[in-house]
């Protein structure tokens, strides 16, 4: 069998700025944290600007002084980009509504969708609630009449409504054209894998 050679990556992981994001955040001092870990500021500074690498027992120090998780470290930023073409098709129900989750799957904290609604798409005759706190809709174009038990707002393109989501409510396209608009949920009421 041929021995395999793995070379290091040529994009290193950045720690410090994390690290410095962190102390900042906790309102400490460079030389605080220097004191708390018996380094010395100037070194401190360094592991900040990625200029040197601490040891793991050094690096195990600092995240203890700043009650930060190791781990959290090494973790990949929480950037996505979903470019429209290629986010997924996913069923929300109603008819007459293309629906594409312009969020990652795996994210929970808010969903955003991104629909097409034809000429007299709706969301069925019965009023409905999403499992999330909040629930945006934003007009991109057209017209959208959202009815709620005791009212019916109509939004036209660049309005925005704002509503939570356990109110009870449906929706339909009031226009005479297609409308694309914009659902945010918060939390994400629904979430796959990746």
């Amino acid at each position: 069998m041929k021995a395999l050679h793995p070379e290091p990556s040529a994009h290193p992981v950045r720690l410090g700025a994390r690290l410095r994001a962190c102390r900042q955040a906790q309102g400490l001092t460079i030389g605080q944290v220097a004191d708390a870990t018996n380094l010395t500021r100037g070194f401190v500074s360094r592991v900040e600007r990625d200029e040197t690498s601490p040891s793991v027992a050094t690096l195990v120090t600092l995240c203890q002084v700043l009650s930060l998780p190791v781990g959290s470290l090494f973790e990949d930023a929480e950037t996505e980009v979903i470019a429209l073409a290629e986010a997924p098709h996913i069923n929300m129900g109603g008819s007459g509504v293309l629906d594409r989750m312009v969020t990652p799957r795996g994210q929970t904290k808010v969903q955003l969708l991104r629909s097409r609604l034809d000429v007299g798409a709706n969301g069925g005759a019965d009023l409905y609630t999403i499992n999330c706190e909040v629930e945006v809709i934003h007009v991109i174009e057209g017209e959208v009449a959202v009815r709620f038990t005791d009212r019916t707002q109509t939004l036209a393109s660049g309005d925005t409504l704002t509503f939570s989501g356990r109110e009870p409510h449906t929706w339909r396209n009031s226009g005479d054209r297609a409308a694309e608009v914009l659902w945010t949920f918060v939390p994400a009421p629904w979430s796959g894998s990746r």
